[in-house]
């Protein structure tokens, strides 16, 4: 045995081993303070970076949840008041049904009266029904307007918008047929999924071309292919030429048709996406705003045009049924991605606290018995002493 004054190996040795229980026990303090095994990047780096990650997630994703609500009460605030306008669309139907009977006699000024209040309605509830500023009913909801578009349909043709609110995606219009001297025009679809042209239509183009004001629009309705055609005083028949879907005057809707994007994803891709958007159930957009109850015949004609709009109307509620069915399940979807998540977030932060406390109990001991070794390998040298009496 040796006996040293100027360096005390054995007090160095309980110190640093001291040192290092009371930083282990700091570490146990501060995860059972905090419940969480991972306080700093010094703690874990790779498990921090993919919790950083799990939490970023999660984060948005609980978002996405909130959206997804959002647009389910959206759709509900739409179907509530599409309701109402199938009502409004019985009562008609029925009005139509007594117009047309030969006993509706002198009755007919007031079942038109009544016909014209109930358009008028029609018209005010898709006008009126909004989410949060924008407008459900009125075909603005996720649609645009061209502006311009490709090979012959262009503001230098006199052009100043299509509307394809209620056209249909993957398709192809072009005119088919035109006369300056009959003055009509043909637009036709070509399905592009189906490979067929599918529907034509022709519609009379008198007042388009009758118009030279600068500041008035004439609108062309090729309501049964879903197009609105807006055209202005630089209008000319002539400028527009026949073909089919490969020539001639036409538009592509694949890119053209405009949807409302809700985010009910994390990611920036179609599968964290759903888009859609809601047509126009105006009365224009049904086409009964022209539907007349004022003689028996034109209350005849009435009746097809408004059972139309029922089917059309029951067509687009049904839509709306279906996108909150699909958000339900995609709400259900996104709960219990978030609950597996931040379990996920949870086995790699979170700190087991049985096991932590355990660790703590350790450290807490090697504390106690190092400060002890500590003081006794301080009185160590002291045994030098007894040499030198």
């Amino acid at each position: 045995m040796s006996f040293r004054i100027q360096n005390n190996i054995s007090a160095m040795n309980s110190l640093r081993n001291l040192n290092r229980a009371e930083s282990d026990m700091g570490k146990s303090l501060q995860r059972l303070s905090s419940g969480y095994r991972i306080n700093s990047a010094a703690d874990d780096a790779a498990g921090m970076a993919s919790s950083m990650r799990f939490r970023g997630e999660i984060s948005s994703l609980k978002q996405a949840s909130r959206n997804a609500s959002e647009a389910t009460s959206l759709l509900q605030v739409a179907e509530g008041a599409i309701g109402e306008i199938n009502l409004i669309l019985n009562r008609m139907k029925e009005l139509a049904t007594q117009a047309a009977s030969g006993n509706a006699g002198n009755d007919l000024a007031k079942i038109q009266a009544e016909n014209t209040q109930l358009i008028a309605e029609i018209d005010r509830i898709s006008g009126f029904t909004e989410y949060n500023g924008a407008s459900l009913l009125n075909g603005s909801y996720g649609s645009v307007s061209l502006s311009t578009s490709t090979n012959g349909f262009t503001n230098a043709n006199g052009v100043e918008k299509i509307d394809v609110t209620n056209a249909r995606q993957n398709s192809i219009y072009y005119v088919s047929a035109v006369s300056a001297t009959a003055k009509t025009m043909t637009i036709s679809e070509y399905d592009s999924t189906a490979g067929a042209t599918t529907t034509s239509q022709t519609v009379d183009l008198t007042d388009a071309m009758a118009n030279t004001d600068v500041n008035t629009d004439v609108e062309l309705n090729f309501g049964s292919l879903g197009l609105k055609v807006t055209v202005n005083a630089d209008f000319d028949v002539t400028d527009y030429t026949a073909g089919d879907q490969t020539a001639g005057s036409r538009f592509d809707t694949q890119a053209a048709l405009g949807q409302a994007a809700f985010q009910i994803g994390h990611k920036n891709d179609a599968n964290s996406k759903l888009q859609f958007n809601l047509s126009d159930v105006s009365a224009s957009g049904l086409s009964v705003d022209t539907a007349s109850l004022a003689s028996q015949s034109s209350a005849q004609s009435a009746l097809t045009s408004i059972t139309n709009a029922i089917d059309t109307l029951s067509s687009r509620r049904g839509d709306i049924g279906a996108l909150m069915n699909r958000l339900s399940y995609a709400q259900s979807n996104l709960a219990s991605t978030i609950e597996n998540k931040t379990a996920s977030d949870s086995v790699i932060r979170d700190v087991d606290m049985a096991g932590e406390m355990s660790t703590f109990t350790k450290n807490q001991i090697l504390v106690q018995a190092g400060t002890a070794m500590l003081a006794q390998a301080n009185q160590t040298p002291q045994n030098v002493l007894s040499l030198i009496r």
